[in-house]
């Protein structure tokens, strides 16, 4: 099962990123070009001993030549981009910690299609989120109840790669800290793993709370990512960084 999990990351890794499989297992920093958008586009990558840095044809010469000589720490401090994800698999030698809580009312797992039952849901949409079409990437589900009430979801999304699948987790304020987001992700973790479907699990660096739920389902770090890029107008400081851009590109 390692190797399969391995096996697709790698896949959805050399997707995500323009690079080769090869590439990704060396030592070397890899520059790719993603020519999947029009817009200025700017990722970094960290996995094991390689970085990828990736970006649209317009800009790549020139963000080579800001990157040229520098460490991984310092690449991604490239005042480009903001915000680092962590990303998880599961360690199968200890994947089933999330024992020992009970909850409110039974929990309830919902496959394919039933998701679409929770359309028009709020406050959940780490774990499940619809588009202005009704449409969801989420497969499965599994849903804690309070008399009723949704207190939590962990949720499992669809990736470019066939059965590889990204989990997320919500938990109401006021049934926060007492382990039910372990219990969500563990149980949900369990199915999937059980249908042969591979999770990953991802968490901003600065979500400690989400990176303790990984840790306590026995998921391990695989990879860094970084969220944005300040190119692309997506920054909220957007109207800030506006100005310093013909300073990075002049």
């Amino acid at each position: 099962m390692k190797k399969i999990i391995k096996d697709k990351i790698e896949e959805f890794l050399s997707k995500e990123y323009a690079c080769s499989r090869s590439e990704l297992n060396g030592k070397q920093t890899v520059y790719s070009i993603y020519s999947g958008t029009k817009r200025p586009y700017l990722q970094l990558l960290a996995y094991r001993d390689c970085v990828v840095v990736c970006t649209s044809e317009e800009i790549h010469g020139k963000v080579r030549g800001m990157l040229q000589g520098k460490t991984r720490d310092e690449m991604f401090e490239i005042p480009l981009v903001y915000g680092q994800t962590i990303h998880y698999v599961p360690g199968l030698d200890d994947v089933d910690r999330g024992g020992g809580f009970t909850l409110p009312e039974a929990c309830e797992c919902v496959w394919g299609e039933d998701v679409l039952s929770l359309k028009g849901l709020t406050g959940f949409e780490n774990a499940v989120a619809f588009d202005a079409a009704g449409s969801t990437p989420t497969k499965a589900v599994c849903i804690a109840r309070d008399q009723g009430k949704i207190i939590g979801i962990a949720g499992a999304a669809e990736s470019a790669v066939s059965q590889l699948w990204e989990l997320g987790v919500d938990v109401m304020e006021g049934y926060r800290n007492a382990g039910l987001g372990t219990h969500l992700v563990n149980r949900l973790t369990q199915e999937l793993l059980g249908r042969e479907i591979v999770p990953f699990y991802s968490a901003s660096v600065t979500n400690i709370g989400s990176q303790m739920v990984a840790h306590r389902c026995g998921y391990l770090p695989c990879w860094v990512d970084t969220f944005g890029t300040i190119l692309d107008g997506s920054s909220v400081y957007q109207p800030m960084v506006q100005d310093l851009l013909p300073v990075f590109f002049r």
